[in-house]
């Protein structure tokens, strides 16, 4: 690799890192004969893991971190003083393979800064993606960015190359993304929403018809929001991702915490670090309305705007609605039993169908995967002595299950060992 290539990849993989909007594929792009690597299902993610488990890497990179856009938030925005870089077509293909080659990677994560217009830049874009599927006849995963604005013939073309694509929007509210970003609108980013959405419904449709019709981002869309940057509350988040998420298409919203790049601009909070709780409990509370049939008015609402920060989403509503408890595991329908904290999705499954063959017990529910810490006060099964919610209250419970978890962080079970530091 040239020194000037290896030092534009730097510059362009660090401005790359602030977007999170990446995740397992969930697609299946076979190899043929003459052609470089594959997609196997639900792999594709850079330094995550799939569903079975295993870590996976892709390339991340920028095309370019040059931008016309002067958007607070951003620490590409035009006004900033840092190391700028663009790489070409050519390069930018090249080190795809290459890296591929060697096994650095397995797929590409490709996005870039806006330079002249969006629909320059996305030709770019649509440009690498080609080459690589047609002229190099890469197989493996390609997660690729649209570019707010850009035509629907760009964003067409490059849904017949990439795996998923994804464009985000970054700031929640209309008015927000006004005051950080006066250059852009949710019309522009939801416009492109738009035509993947359709693109991939009439691609569904085609390959009804003819079974090698040419797939349409196959692995669907993502998108990415801000959490901090401004005054919304998780209400108004979570509200908008369950709108998200009634597209068709629409596979995950992430949720990035913000992070003060920064710190000179009076429009942003003065922040010493991310708001990683929060951010956690938004994906929590994303996974309830996804994976457990819950929706956005059960866990917050005109009272409860915001999450709980001390505990999550799910043993939060419990806590709010002790009337729904106790549950008996061995009489109470699926969708009851998935609402227990400490009780997952995979381990309501097992507790449906292993009771058709015997009483379940404690000891069996540890077996299932339960958190029994947390289970054992909103259920009844066999011999479970433990007092529940509505004997000890609410609050005694919460008081509880939090002294609990203060009590683990200190006292991790590592072993530590203290040195003597050394003279100098």
């Amino acid at each position: 690799m040239k020194d000037d290539t290896l030092r534009k990849l730097k510059i362009l993989a660090e401005s790359a890192k602030y977007d999170v909007s990446c995740s397992s594929s969930g697609t299946v792009r076979r190899n043929v004969k003459g052609g470089v690597g594959n997609t196997v299902g639900g792999i594709g993610i850079c330094h995550s893991f799939a569903e079975d488990g295993r870590c996976i890497s892709l390339l991340k990179v920028m095309l370019t971190n040059y931008c016309i856009y002067d958007c607070a938030y951003c620490i590409n925005r035009r006004t900033n003083d840092i190391p700028r870089a663009t790489l070409s077509v050519s390069e930018l293909v090249d080190l795809t393979m290459e890296f591929y080659k060697r096994n650095y990677i397995e797929g590409l994560f490709l996005s870039s800064g806006v330079v002249r217009n969006p629909d320059y830049t996305m030709e770019r874009l649509v440009r690498v993606v080609k080459d690589l599927r047609t002229v190099h006849r890469f197989n493996g995963y390609i997660h690729l960015k649209s570019i707010p604005g850009a035509s629907r013939e760009l964003v067409d073309e490059a849904g017949l190359y990439a795996d998923r694509m994804s464009v985000n929007i970054e700031i929640p509210n209309e008015a927000s993304l006004k005051l950080l970003a006066p250059e852009k609108d949710h019309e522009s980013v939801y416009r492109p929403m738009g035509y993947i959405q359709q693109g991939v419904l009439e691609s569904a449709e085609e390959r009804k018809k003819h079974r090698h019709a040419p797939r349409f981002v196959p692995a669907g869309q993502s998108t990415q929001m801000i959490v901090g940057a401004t005054g919304e509350s998780d209400r108004d988040i979570l509200y908008l991702s369950s709108a998200l998420y009634g597209r068709p298409t629409m596979r995950r919203v992430y949720y990035s915490g913000y992070v003060a790049v920064n710190t000179y601009d009076p429009r942003l909070p003065s922040l010493k670090q991310p708001p990683l709780v929060r951010e956690n409990r938004l994906y929590q509370a994303d996974w309830l309305m996804r994976f457990y049939q819950f929706k956005v008015e059960e866990i917050v609402d005109e009272t409860h705007p915001d999450l709980d920060l001390e505990v999550d989403p799910k043993l939060a509503w419990a806590l709010r609605h002790p009337e729904q408890f106790p549950v008996d595991v061995n009489r109470a329908e699926y969708e009851r039993i998935l609402r227990v904290p400490g009780i997952g999705v995979k381990s309501a499954r097992l507790i449906v169908c292993s009771r058709r063959f015997g009483r379940l017990t404690s000891f069996d529910l540890k077996k299932m995967g339960c958190v029994m810490k947390r289970a054992q006060y909103f259920i009844t099964c066999g011999e479970l002595e433990a007092k529940g919610v509505n004997e000890l209250y609410p609050e005694r419970v919460r008081s509880l299950l939090v002294q609990s978890k203060s009590r683990k962080k200190q006292n991790d079970g590592q072993l530590t060992l203290l040195f003597k530091e050394e003279p100098a």
